[in-house]
């Protein structure tokens, strides 16, 4: 759980890094994903989530963390 948590954190310090560092292109992108087709972002949304599983069982089991 305590895993959980951090990986919960870590999300929320780099979605706080973009809002402050680098507001505009934060906007662009969002206005760019309203244009993309539902379709195009749900692939995407699962091409992403594949590559967060990957990384994890890489962190995990490959690099014994």
């Amino acid at each position: 759980m305590s895993d959980f948590i951090t990986a919960l954190g870590l999300v929320f310090v780099i979605e706080g890094l973009l809002s402050a560092f680098v507001p505009g292109h934060l906007k662009a992108v969002i206005a760019l994903m309203q244009n993309t087709s539902d379709d195009s972002l749900r692939l995407g949304g699962l091409i992403a989530a594949a590559f967060g599983v990957g990384l994890v069982w890489l962190a995990r089991s490959v690099l014994g963390s």
